[in-house]
């Protein structure tokens, strides 16, 4: 009896050339599991995990940066210097009557001698007697976010009444916050390329590992008058289940581990390292948006699966002739 392998249209068969008979179909063109198969789904579920992660922590230092200067914007500070011939004390009450005149300024607090000593802790060490040093005094500023104070006039009146004064807005280390911030999101954008890009030398490689398996169907095919087309979409149509598996996979473990990270936040709260670093990155909840980037993201990773596998196989075929 010989066999002979009958393509019907969607997947292999085996008939019998003397019985006529026709044997248990023999599978789909492109396997739909193998080693292979599932080492990519590894590999895609892994990508598109660590991309979740490079995308959202780009949105969480964004939306952090916003906070951060929205909240230096929010204050000012003014610096009495303690000048021979000149009553300090006088100088404060004289600069903080002046700053509650001012349109824009809403509170002001004068900071007491140890106060200010205080500030100076963390760069002079703890425990150091200050009491002879001449130590600037400090008022801060609580500012009207919807009506912005004159700084320029507020400086010329604090140099013609308290010539010791300097008034700080904080608009350099605000600038450097927002450098910083998104110095952050150029670094996260650029990482989530290349594991995009990582991933599809990836899907590639299984691609063209799949069209050698195969070779000898797909020219067979390619020889008989299949169209490209109709290969080129079997492949297409398997590569991007197996996407499409791989990237559900590393975007719900993306979303559980946001969610877990939210939850420890949570508890971590109180204590120093969790109020830093909620400082720092919020309290790691991303959001509908973060989520909606991570179900589009694996919706973008099953379709550029499928793109390539199908680009790959097309550019096989037109080699063929």
């Amino acid at each position: 009896m010989t066999l002979i392998r009958l393509w019907s249209g969607t997947r292999w068969r085996v008939a019998s050339s003397e019985a006529d008979e026709e044997l248990p179909a023999q599978g789909p063109l492109v396997p739909a599991d193998s080693v292979a198969g599932r080492s990519l789904v590894i590999v895609i579920a892994i990508m598109t995990f660590l991309a979740a992660l490079a995308a959202n922590a780009a949105l969480l230092v964004a939306d952090a940066s916003v906070e951060w200067r929205g909240e230096v914007a929010r204050e000012a500070t003014v610096q009495v210097r303690p000048v021979t011939g000149r009553n300090i004390e006088a100088d404060l009450d004289k600069a903080a009557a002046l700053m509650r005149q001012t349109p824009g300024v809403r509170e002001t607090q004068i900071y007491t001698k140890a106060e200010s000593e205080a500030l100076l802790a963390p760069w002079l060490g703890q425990g150091l007697d200050l009491t002879e040093l001449p130590t600037p005094r400090m008022i801060v500023l609580k500012l009207d976010a919807e009506t912005p104070a004159d700084f320029g006039r507020l400086r010329m009146e604090l140099e013609r009444y308290v010539p010791s004064a300097t008034l700080d807005d904080h608009h350099v280390f605000i600038a450097r916050l927002g450098d910083m911030a998104r110095a952050a999101v150029i670094v996260a954008g650029a990482v989530f390329v290349l594991i995009l890009a990582a991933m599809g030398v990836a899907v590639a490689s299984a691609t063209r590992a799949a069209v050698a398996t195969n070779r000898e169907i797909v020219e067979v095919l390619h020889i008989v008058g299949a169209a490209d087309a109709f290969i080129a979409r079997e492949f297409q149509r398997r590569f991007m289940a197996l996407g499409l598996r791989g990237a559900l996979i590393g975007g719900g473990a993306a979303i559980g581990f946001f969610l877990l990270a939210q939850f420890a936040a949570r508890r971590w709260r109180a204590t120093g390292g969790g109020d830093q670093m909620e400082a720092m990155f919020g309290d790691f909840s991303i959001g509908a948006g973060g989520f909606a980037i991570i179900l589009l993201l694996a919706g973008g990773v099953a379709l550029l699966t499928g793109f390539l596998s199908q680009a790959i196989v097309l550019r096989h075929l037109k080699r063929l002739g």
